[in-house]
């Protein structure tokens, strides 16, 4: 029969000034892109048009679909395209990544026609591709229909939620965060040289902002999606219909940096729980932080439950660890045991051992 040990931990002390928040969006999400807690959120499930934004996703497929360093003729696709462009030509070659740099931080509509027929053959794959994509990684209630964001004949909708879902998958692909951090690129062709600087005004006017998307049509109004990291704490801020959405988003990043602190909560490089019963060392594979506000500090609890059985192997599970903030469970793993390899073996282990040597079995 199975026996449970319970072991509860509450620590934490924290400080906070105060912040006035300034939000002139329709739609806002603030997300902590490591564990995904939203840290502040208005009409986040609301959906709407997105414009550019659009865009993320179309270099999240290219990434992870094309060779960025093969070069890509441009096409007749290309002459469909209007609005904000990087005006590249009919016949000329341009690498992958170069044009995604194009679309990122020139929002280049024509880059986006071109990488969509590059890697799907089609926009009308490429899109079904999109849509795959914001499936797989939790985007409810989103639907491409265009890898660019116009909408005056196809209409692109998300909310908010879902797009910082999308902003938090794409900064973990190293090439998309450097892309779309990047404040100033320079490329050159067989045709001509390109020299372009990033639209996201927040990388040169907030000393934390790491990257992000802007986006804009008169139908959707301003949109935006940026990143920034203080202190740890990494977060992403979406705005859709937000006609001041720079002083939004610096005022939502000094609030949220303010109220929250990032805490190692559970470490598995220093896990260690005295136990009488195994004899050998417990272990997980993960760790866990998250960002916790001061008044939560005496919310948060760390029980570990661990399985008394008489006998374990290596390697075996043994319980779990459970981290709570009040009722709520926000982070479960694993426990397990690592035998003594030196351990002295049995007689009966001794002979099995003797056995599989002379016969290789």
């Amino acid at each position: 029969m199975k026996k449970l040990l319970f072991l509860i931990f509450v620590f934490f002390t924290f400080s906070s000034n105060v912040y006035a928040i300034s939000d002139t969006a329709k739609s806002t999400i603030v997300m902590d892109m490591d564990s995904g807690r939203i840290l502040y959120q208005k009409n986040a499930d609301e959906q709407r048009l997105i414009a550019s934004i659009t865009k993320i996703m179309t270099a999240v497929i290219a990434i992870e679909n094309g060779n960025l360093d093969e070069e890509v003729t441009v096409g007749e696709e290309v002459l469909t395209m209007y609005g904000s462009n990087i005006y590249i030509e009919l016949g000329e070659k341009m690498t992958l990544k170069n044009l995604l740099y194009g679309l990122m931080l020139r929002s280049g509509n024509d880059a986006a026609i071109v990488i969509a027929y590059h890697i799907g053959g089609t926009e009308e794959k490429f899109v079904e591709m999109m849509n795959a994509k914001a499936k797989e990684i939790g985007m409810k209630n989103t639907i491409y229909r265009n890898s660019h964001g116009l909408d005056e004949s196809t209409k692109n909708y998300s909310t908010a939620r879902d797009m910082a879902i999308l902003s938090s998958y794409a900064n973990k692909l190293d090439v998309y965060k450097e892309i779309s951090g990047t404040k100033k690129w320079t490329v050159q062709t067989d045709k001509k040289s390109y020299v372009w600087n990033n639209r996201n005004k927040l990388l040169y006017s907030y000393e934390y902002a790491t990257g992000g998307k802007t986006g804009y049509t008169p139908s959707a109004g301003r949109t935006l999606v940026t990143t920034a990291e203080k202190d740890g704490l990494n977060l992403t801020i979406v705005t859709l219909s937000d006609g001041n959405e720079y002083v939004t988003h610096e005022s939502l990043y000094e609030y949220c940096f303010d109220k929250y602190t990032n805490f190692l909560i559970v470490d598995k490089n220093n896990f260690d729980i005295d136990d009488s019963f195994f004899k050998d060392e417990l272990y997980i594979k993960e760790s866990f932080t998250y960002p916790i506000t001061s008044e939560e500090e005496e919310k948060v609890s760390v029980i570990v439950r661990l399985d008394k059985n008489k006998t374990y192997k290596n390697d075996e599970k043994v319980g779990r660890v459970i981290v709570k903030l009040e009722e709520e469970n926000i982070f479960t793993t694993d426990v397990f045991v690592k035998k003594d390899k030196n351990e002295k073996k049995g007689f009966f282990d001794k002979v099995k051992n003797f056995f599989k040597k002379l016969f290789g079995k």
